[in-house]
Parts: C-alpha cells; sequence; structure tokens
C-alpha cells in the first residue's frame, strides 16, 4: 500500500518555543509572567501602537512570528524583540520616563554612564535653547513682527525720546514705540548716515545674538521734533527761511527698525570705565572676555553666510541691556556699568564687494602705500586691536604691523584674565598672517580663559584626553547642579553670562581642549 500522506507540520510560536530575551537576567524570586496575567497582559502605555506599526517595535504580548530555518532556538532575534529595540532617544528622557524603557537603556552597551552623560548634554542644549530664546525672543513672534510692520512708516510710530538714543560710528538710533498684540514695544529706528546703509546685507544674515536684527524698513521725511545732532542742514528745527511746520522742509531718509534699543556703543563704554578697570580689573577684564567673546561668536557667524563686518572699530559695535530680570530679582540687579549687555554687528558688507562703508576708521589709519588686508585677515587684526582699547592701551594700526616699533605695547598685568588677554593679541597681531590664529580659534580661547581649564589641571597630572574628557564630564554635572541650586534657592534667572556658558559647555570636546589649551599655555 502507499505511505500515508505526511502530517502537516505544525509551526512553533516563539512564545512556546523561545525563552524571552534578559529572562535569565530576571532576579532570583521574581515570579515568571504567564499568558494572562495582568504582568503580561497589559501593555505599558509607551508599547501601545497603532495598527501597522513595524515589526521591530512589536510588544511582547503581541502574536510571535513564526521560526525561519535560520534560526536556532537558543539564538535572540536581532531587531524583533522588544527589549533590544531602539529605545526612545536620551534627548526625550525626563523624570517620568516609563521605568521598563530605563531599564532597557542601561541594559545597552553604552551603559549608566553613556545614559547619564547623554542626558546631562541634551539637558544643557535645552537649557540653551530657551535662555536664547529670552534673549532674542520667539522666533514666530519676531516673524509676525516682521509681517505687522510691513508697510509701516513715521505715522503709525510714537517717538518717545525726540534725541538720539546712541549715536554710533554709521547711523542714530531713535526709542519709538509700537503697538503689537495688545502691548506697547519698544524699538530702535536707525537712521544711517549718508553712504554708510548696508541694508540689502543685513536682510538676509538670518537671526544670531550677536548680529543686529532688522524688522522692517521704510523711507520718509523726518518728523519735525527728531533732532540729528552733528550734521548742519539736517535738523528740522531751527533752519532759518524754513517752516519746521511744512512736511516739504524736512529731509526724507532710509529709516530701519531694529529689534534692540542700543544704549552706547563699545567706544562710549570703555571710554566710560577707567575707573572700574582701575578699581576692580577682575570684575572688569571678565566683563570685556565676554565682550570679546559675542564679537568672535558673531564674526564666524558671518564669516559662514560669506559676508564680513563693514567697519569693525568700537564705534560701530552697539551695546544692549538684556532682559530686566523678573520682579523678584529687581533688588539684585547690577548697575549697568557692572552688568553683562549684549553686543551687536550693526554694519556689514558682503567679501567679494571692493567698496568699504565710507565711514570706516579703519581705513583713516592704514598707513600710506600699504593695501588693506583681505576681510578675514582684516577681522583678525581688528579684533587684536580691541583687546588693546577695551585694555585701555593705546595702539594704532602701524604699531600693529611692527612699522614703528618691532614689539606690541605691553599689556599691565591686573587680573587673571590679562596674560590670556596678551597671548590672544599678540597670535592675533602676528606679523606672519600664516601664525595668526582665526576668529574661531580666538573663540575657543576666550573660552577656556573664561571657564576653564585653567593650568593648574596640569600640575598634577600629565596634560591627556583621558584627563581632559573626565574635566568635561565633572563641569557639565556642577553646570547643571548650579542652574538647579540657582532655580530652587534664590530664584535667579539665567542670563546671557549663563548662556554663553551653556553654549561653551554643549559644543566643546576633549580634542579641541587639548588644541586651544597648547596654543593658550
Amino acid at each position: 500500500d502507499p505511505p500515508p500522506p505526511p502530517l502537516p507540520r505544525k509551526q512553533l510560536q516563539r512564545a512556546e518555543s523561545l525563552p524571552e530575551p534578559g529572562s535569565s537576567h530576571r532576579c532570583h524570586g521574581d515570579p515568571e509572567p504567564r499568558a494572562g496575567s495582568i504582568l503580561y497582559s497589559i501593555p505599558p502605555p509607551h508599547l501601545r501602537h497603532e495598527e501597522g506599526a513595524p515589526p521591530r517595535d512589536r510588544p511582547s504580548w503581541a502574536p510571535k512570528k513564526p521560526l525561519t530555518k535560520s534560526q536556532s532556538l537558543g539564538e535572540p532575534l536581532a531587531q524583533s524583540s522588544p527589549q533590544k529595540a531602539p529605545s526612545a532617544s536620551l534627548k526625550e528622557l525626563t523624570f517620568g520616563t516609563a521605568d521598563g524603557e530605563l531599564g532597557q537603556l542601561l541594559e545597552s552597551p553604552a551603559g549608566l554612564c553613556g545614559v547619564i552623560l547623554g542626558c546631562q548634554e541634551a539637558a544643557l542644549a535645552r537649557l540653551s535653547a530657551r535662555m536664547q530664546e529670552e534673549l532674542v525672543g520667539p522666533e514666530e513672534r519676531q516673524q509676525l513682527l516682521e509681517a505687522e510692520l510691513a508697510g509701516k512708516r513715521w505715522a503709525a510710530l510714537g517717538v518717545l525720546d525726540p534725541r538720539p538714543c546712541c549715536h554710533s560710528g554709521d547711523a542714530w538710533y531713535f526709542r519709538v514705540g509700537f503697538t503689537f498684540e495688545h502691548s506697547q514695544l519698544q524699538l530702535a529706528a536707525k537712521v544711517p548716515k549718508p553712504c554708510c546703509s548696508s541694508l540689502g546685507v543685513q536682510s538676509s544674515l538670518g537671526t544670531h545674538c550677536s548680529i543686529q536684527r532688522l524688522l522692517g524698513r521704510f523711507t520718509d521725511r523726518l518728523p519735525r521734533e527728531l533732532v540729528l545732532p552733528g550734521i548742519p542742514g539736517k535738523q528740522s528745527q531751527g533752519r532759518s527761511g524754513e517752516d519746521p511746520a511744512c512736511p516739504a522742509s524736512r529731509p526724507a531718509l532710509q529709516v530701519l527698525l531694529c529689534a534692540e534699543v542700543p544704549q552706547q556703543t563699545l567706544a562710549d563704554f570703555v571710554k566710560g570705565s577707567h575707573t572700574l578697570h582701575r578699581t576692580r580689573p577682575g570684575h572688569y577684564e571678565r566683563l570685556g572676555c565676554l565682550l570679546l567673546l559675542q564679537l568672535c561668536m558673531g564674526l564666524e557667524h558671518l564669516q559662514g553666510q560669506n559676508v564680513a563686518q563693514g567697519d569693525l572699530c568700537p564705534e560701530n559695535l552697539l551695546l544692549v541691556q538684556c532682559p530686566c530680570p523678573p520682579q523678584s530679582q529687581q533688588g539684585q540687579k547690577e548697575p549697568l556699568g557692572l552688568s553683562l549687555p549684549r553686543l551687536l554687528i550693526s554694519s556689514f558688507f558682503k567679501v567679494q564687494e571692493k567698496q568699504r562703508p565710507c565711514s570706516s576708521s579703519q581705513e583713516q589709519d592704514w598707513p600710506q602705500g600699504l593695501t588693506a588686508p583681505s576681510p578675514p585677515a582684516a577681522a583678525e587684526l581688528n579684533v587684536g586691536r580691541l583687546i588693546y582699547q577695551i585694555l585701555h592701551v593705546d595702539i594704532s594700526l602701524e604699531n600693529i604691523l611692527g612699522f614703528r616699533s618691532k614689539r606690541l605695547p605691553e599689556i599691565p598685568s591686573l587680573s587673571i584674565y590679562s596674560a590670556g588677554l596678551k597671548r590672544l593679541a599678540t597670535l592675533l597681531l602676528h606679523r606672519d598672517p600664516h601664525q595668526r590664529v582665526s576668529i574661531e580659534q580666538a573663540r575657543g580661547i576666550l573660552q577656556v580663559l573664561l571657564w576653564g581649564p585653567r593650568q593648574e589641571l596640569f600640575a598634577r597630572s600629565r596634560k591627556s584626553l583621558a584627563l581632559l574628557r573626565s574635566w568635561l564630564e565633572v563641569k557639565r554635572a556642577l553646570l547643571l547642579l548650579r542652574f538647579a541650586e540657582n532655580s530652587a534657592g534664590a530664584g535667579v534667572s539665567p542670563g546671557l553670562e549663563e548662556w554663553l556658558c551653556c553654549q561653551y559647555f554643549q559644543g566643546v570636546t576633549e580634542h579641541t581642549l587639548c588644541q586651544v589649551t597648547q596654543v593658550l599655555y
């Protein structure tokens, strides 16, 4: 007789044949989960997927796939197991994250240290983004304000002060009011001097904390109450033979509306801080480092967009007071001379342009018969020159290039920052262009001067990548603890300096620190 047909082979289910991955790591005495028990049948919330989820996201309580011939019974399934599936990003972890998800992370190759360090970096990034939004305002709101200001002229603005609040090397600034979303905003109306407008370049620079932001523009006759000091014939009051009430007698000038209202220029700040530098040199020179750091960050942003500063001199660098602290902190507010202002670059030109704005004091000081350097080199030289000017040491471009003396002027050692600033100025003003440090390197040196690592770190241990990595990890943890303590204790909101510090520890690596400390020390 012919043999009977073979019986159909029964396909084994994973739940019946394979031990659950991780079961061998179960603590002794824990109950074995059974089908139908509450531990096995009710999935945690973060594992409840809708229909159509990819197979690798299938939870342990879902029907298992049949075994394939290439899988033995004792071999774990690579990506089909929920415990081995990629869990949420470290950026999404919070104190309320489910313990099951945390357990998966702790069993990952990164382990406990990797999870903690990743969470710290993600927390610094979130804090940095929030502080930046406090400083420059929410991007969506700024765009709405730009749309609201489109087509507006002097008639839609309220002049808050007839005299300029700030007089820079290339423009006058007036405080004006504008009603937006049922609140009164203060804006700056920038009136460029003749031949000094960089509107076409400035309109396309994007948002950056160290770059002046434009909200609108128009050309209109000046209101009769506004006064342009130092320009004969431009005042709308007191001109003989003309009627101030007649609109035709007032000049029509281009006006740019800016989000930030400058209080003074860097030249004004330096001129008025001789006493502060003498009585509190450490505090003043730290302020100088922070101002130079903001400048370097802005210059890096411009270089990335093929744009250069129009005239990098103290008269064209604006200082803006940071947002006022909450009411509970009003009593702790420092005087204006001691608090750190925002520094804004306000004059620009395209790198390929041959002509710079006509107000450049740099061009006037340049030695005759010597070709001005290219924009990147000019930026390095001018930042080096600014270090001397901030530290109240006289220096000219001829001194810089060694035409009158082969040695740069001495910088007196008044604080822990003096030697580092002197070293940075020497590197920026090196006579050989190939030996000068770049703006990016200058930014790194200023960050190390402000927040370390300082030279005493290497007094006991030889400098190594392992030492610098450990220092970074500890400093990140201590920085987050400081934020937590300040928030829970005195209720002090983080400000501009805290944001700059966050930017540093968020992005720096031990390799960068090794290079910067090698150059600096």
